[in-house]
């Protein structure tokens, strides 16, 4: 083998191993951007989760109920 053919598939190899590396980086930022965007729709849908239930527990007709069983329980 020529020392110039060396040279030539030692370089090959190098930018062949930096394509693939940065292949590889591109692939999982991509897959972090879709669990981030999966986490931010699950976030968005339990904060109107819970303004539901906030809504519920400060109501005055649940608070009233809430006496009523303890005056119940009390008796």
């Amino acid at each position: 083998m020529d020392v110039f053919t060396f040279v030539i598939i030692v370089v090959l190899i190098g930018c062949g191993s930096g394509v693939i590396n940065n292949y590889m980086k591109n692939q999982r930022n991509r897959s972090k951007v879709t669990i981030d965007e999966d986490a931010q729709q699950e976030l968005v849908e339990l904060r109107g989760r819970i303004e539901i239930l906030e809504k519920i527990v400060t109501d005055e007709k649940y608070q009233l109920q809430r006496d009523l069983d303890h005056l119940e329980r009390q008796a």
